[in-house]
């Protein structure tokens, strides 16, 4: 895992971030919903996309996006998350 402060990514656009993601061949979490505006968009024009992994900041913790990431990088292939948007808690 690498956060985009860490990448010094994170003053980059949303378009630009998404880019950034698919060099690394990294999905992307956030809590931004403009991000996923650009995520729809791309799936719509079908332009590839690592993978957006959302959870909103007021309904989700950071102890279930925690577990809820951990499951994923464990359960899943990188295909697995390609050019999808997965909305966070998995469970409810």
């Amino acid at each position: 895992m690498i956060t985009a402060y860490e990448d010094r990514a994170h003053q980059l656009d949303d378009p630009a971030l998404l880019d950034r993601a698919k060099e690394l061949g990294r999905a992307l979490f956030t809590r931004d919903d403009d991000l996923l505006i650009e995520a729809a968009r791309r799936q719509e024009e079908i332009i590839a996309f690592p993978g957006v992994i959302f959870a909103h900041q007021l309904t989700v913790s950071i102890g279930a996006c925690i577990s809820d990431l951990e499951l994923i990088a464990k359960a899943a292939e990188p295909g697995d998350v390609r050019e999808k948007v997965i909305f966070l808690p998995l469970r409810d």
